[in-house]
């Protein structure tokens, strides 16, 4: 057997892992190749303890709860002397269409640097980085060039593909939009080309997933939030797709909010389409609503959103699960990523589509 071992920073709870695990399966007859879990960082104790309950190979010393400004590349090499891939989805805090656009110069815009000393010290054949569909326009488009200059320079060099994934298209009941830029070491004289979306025609719908097959009772995560009356009195007055600002609220009902109108503020799910973006964030009215029932979602149907299977369970209190879900890379999503790398590294053609996004020469 070909083990991959893969190293992450920023691991979430195990959405990229998870992901690897899924493509392990269903690649299981055609290659001998299989990704295995080395190490993960991430900031969060309850973040970790979901990773280390899940992750196949995860303990407490390979799942590790740390800034990653704290943890060198040599930590990380007492772990695992080798990895062969580095997966990492560096905070988009403020690579955000939402946030605040300060890109680079940010608190958070400079953390995809702590990849690169992982690059430098390991060398792995291949890395994943994901992002938020932001990052192509912070600073001009300065803070993207940058980082794909950074990123293709370290280690042994790497030939580098960035791609706007619609992870919608892919089977995910969820419009998610992100880069992910896939490198693949140069003097293995390979290049990574975007997977073919398999879901262009009829999408997964967020009723299919949610309902296909109906989660269980006594489901993990799947508590009910208590709603407000006055919540449940605005939500009468939802319809599926509009939320508190394309509504028709009767004036007691309206929001008193100045500024900016986020559309996902008391918006109900569409039943014929798949979610709007599940985040892992906000504040009241926030919390993505049903298409029909006049309540929030549970945590374990924001779960189903982002493709985790029910087996899997979240540690943590309801807001730190939510946080999980919504920062999360759809282990479904990843999972077809990590099947064309499979086959990139074995020299099998797939079906693939040109990049959506400009390449450094």
């Amino acid at each position: 057997m070909k083990k991959i071992i893969l190293g992450e920073l920023f691991s979430g709870p195990g959405g990229i892992a998870i992901g690897a695990e899924m493509a392990n399966e269903a690649m299981a007859d055609s290659t001998d190749m299989r990704f295995e879990h080395g190490w993960a960082v991430d900031y969060h104790d309850e973040t970790v303890a979901t990773y280390r309950r899940n992750v196949k190979g995860a303990t407490e010393t390979s799942a590790v709860v740390a800034d990653v400004r704290d943890i060198t590349a040599d930590d990380l090499a007492k772990i695992s002397k080798k990895i062969d891939g580095f997966a990492y989805g560096f905070p988009c805090n403020d690579f955000s269409l939402v946030g605040e656009h300060k890109g680079i110069d940010g608190t958070f815009g400079p953390l995809y640097s702590y990849g690169i000393p992982i690059l430098n010290k390991f060398n792995p054949k291949f890395f994943i980085a994901e992002n938020v569909g932001g990052i192509r326009s912070a600073n001009e488009g300065k803070t993207f060039l940058k980082i794909l200059e950074d990123l293709s320079g370290a280690g042994k060099g790497y030939v580098i593909t960035p791609h706007l994934y619609k992870f919608e298209e892919y089977g995910v009941p969820q419009a998610r939009h992100r880069v992910i830029m896939v490198g693949i070491r140069k003097d293995l004289k390979l290049t990574f080309n975007p997977p073919v979306p398999t879901h262009l025609k009829k999408q997964k719908t967020c009723k299919e997933a949610i309902e296909k097959p109906p989660i269980k009772a006594n489901a993990a995560n799947h508590e009910l939030t208590k709603q407000h009356p006055r919540v449940v009195a605005r939500l009468k007055h939802i319809k599926p797709g509009e939320n508190a600002w394309t509504a028709k609220l009767p004036a007691d009902l309206k929001l008193n909010v100045t500024g900016a109108q986020i559309s996902q503020i008391y918006k109900r799910l569409d039943p014929t389409k798949p979610a709007y973006t599940i985040t892992g964030s906000g504040g009241g009215g926030t919390h993505v609503y049903h298409w029909a029932e006049h309540r929030a979602l549970t945590n374990r149907e924001r779960a189903r959103l982002q493709t985790f299977p029910d087996e899997f369970v979240f540690e943590g209190n309801k807001e730190a699960i939510r946080r999980q879900i919504g920062m999360a890379v759809p282990p479904a999503g990843a999972k077809v990523i990590f099947e064309a790398i499979m086959k990139t590294l074995e020299g099998v053609d797939y079906p693939s589509v040109k990049s959506n996004l400009e390449i450094l020469p």
